[in-house]
C-alpha cells in the first residue's frame, strides 16, 4: 500500500506548481477572496495532471477543452447544488456515466473525465455549505476562479515549452496514463460505467437527500475507489482510505492548531505542490496530501471543527463501502453469467 517508487519523484514539477499556487494565493489574500482558493487550486492541479505531453498545439487543445468542460460543470454544480436533491442525483449519474464512457477515447481521457467528475461533486456540495453560513454562493465567480487556475497553468506550460526550444515535452504527471488510443466500448465496459454511475448517484442521494453538509466525501470516495475489477477496487479502497484518514488527520491538526488565515493558505499551497510532485511515487500518500489540501481549502470560507473532520472520514468509509459492495455484486453477476453462457449455446 505504501510502496514508494522513488524514481517517480518530480521535484521540478512540484516547484513549478508551488510558484503558480503562491501567485494565486497571494492574489486571493490581497483581494480578500480566500473563499475562491478551492476552485483555483484544483484548476491548477487538475490541468497539470491532464497535460498529455507531446506537441504544444495538441497539449493546448487538450488542456483548453478540459478547462472549458470544467467551467461548464462548475456552473452546473453551483447552479443546482442548493436546489432539489433529485436534480443533483440525476446530474451526478449522467456526469459519472459520461466520464466512464470516456474510456472509448483512451485511458488518459478516462482519467480526465474522473478528475472533472471529482470537481463536479465538490461543486455540487459547495452551495449547501454556503447556505449553512447564510451566504449566497456566487456561481459565476467560482466558475471564473476555476478558469483562472486552469489558464495560469496553461500559460506556465507555454512558457516552459518556449524555454525548451518549442519541441515536444513529456507529460508532467507520470502517474496519469498517456494512452489516447481508442478503446471499443464492449458490454463489460458499458456495464462498468453504469455500475460506477449507480454507485456515485446512490452516495449523492444519501448525502444530499439527508441534507448532510460534509457528506460530499461519500460520493467522492465511491468515485475514486471503483476500478474495472474487484481486485483493483480493493487495492484502491485501501489506498484511498489510508490517504483520506491521513489527510483528514493532517487537516484536522492544521485547522485546530493554526488560527492564521495566511499560514493556512500557505499550507494549502505546499500540500498542493507536494501532491503533484509525488503523484507517481505512492497513490496513498499523494491522496493524503490532496485530501488535506482540499479539506483545508474547503474550510477557509466555512470554518469547521474536529467533529466535521471526523464525519468526513466516516463518510469516506461509507462511500468506499458502497463502491465495494456494488462492485462485488457486479462481479458475482458477471461470473454467474459466464458460467451459464455455455449452457445456453
Amino acid at each position: 500500500m505504501f510502496e514508494l517508487k522513488r524514481d517517480k519523484l518530480n521535484v521540478r514539477r512540484g516547484v513549478i506548481v508551488e510558484v503558480v499556487l503562491v501567485v494565486l494565493a497571494a492574489a486571493a489574500i490581497a483581494l480578500g477572496q480566500q473563499k475562491y482558493l478551492l476552485p483555483v487550486v484544483l484548476g491548477v492541479l487538475f490541468v497539470a495532471l491532464v497535460d498529455p505531453g507531446g506537441e504544444y498545439g495538441y497539449r493546448l487543445r487538450a488542456m483548453t477543452v478540459f478547462a472549458l468542460t470544467g467551467a461548464l460543470l462548475t456552473a452546473l454544480g453551483f447552479g443546482i447544488g442548493g436546489g432539489p436533491w433529485g436534480y443533483a442525483v440525476l446530474a451526478a449519474f449522467i456526469v459519472t456515466l459520461l466520464g466512464g464512457l470516456a474510456v472509448k477515447f483512451g485511458l488518459h481521457r478516462f482519467v480526465a473525465g474522473m478528475l472533472l467528475n471529482f470537481w463536479f461533486i465538490l461543486a455540487l456540495a459547495q452551495p449547501s455549505l454556503y447556505n449553512l453560513d447564510r451566504v449566497q454562493a456566487n456561481t459565476w465567480q467560482h466558475t471564473l476562479a476555476w478558469l483562472v487556475g486552469c489558464a495560469l497553468w496553461i500559460a506556465v506550460s507555454g512558457v516552459v515549452w518556449l524555454a525548451h526550444g518549442r519541441g515536444p515535452r513529456p507529460a508532467p504527471a507520470e502517474a496519469v496514463p498517456g494512452d489516447t488510443a481508442p478503446h471499443e466500448l464492449t458490454p463489460p465496459l458499458i456495464l462498468f460505467a453504469l455500475i460506477r454511475a449507480l454507485a456515485v448517484s446512490i452516495a449523492v442521494a444519501i448525502s444530499f437527500g439527508l441534507n448532510l453538509p460534509n457528506a460530499s466525501w461519500m460520493p467522492l470516495a465511491a468515485l475514486v475507489t471503483m476500478k474495472p475489477s474487484w481486485d483493483q477496487s480493493v487495492l484502491a479502497a485501501e489506498q484511498r482510505l489510508a490517504g483520506a484518514i491521513l489527510g483528514a488527520a493532517l487537516s484536522g491538526l492544521v485547522l485546530l492548531t493554526i488560527d492564521n488565515r495566511i499560514v493556512t493558505v500557505v499550507i494549502v499551497v505546499v500540500l498542493g505542490a507536494v501532491s503533484v510532485s509525488i503523484s507517481g511515487v505512492n497513490y496513498a500518500l499523494s491522496t493524503a496530501a490532496t485530501a488535506a489540501a482540499i479539506l483545508i481549502a474547503m474550510d477557509l470560507p466555512h470554518p469547521s471543527d474536529f467533529a466535521d473532520e471526523r464525519m468526513r472520514v466516516v463518510y469516506t468509509f461509507v462511500g468506499v463501502g458502497i463502491a465495494i459492495a456494488i462492485t462485488f455484486l457486479a462481479d458475482l453477476i458477471q461470473k454467474h453469467t459466464q458460467l451459464r453462457a455455455p449452457q445456453t449455446t
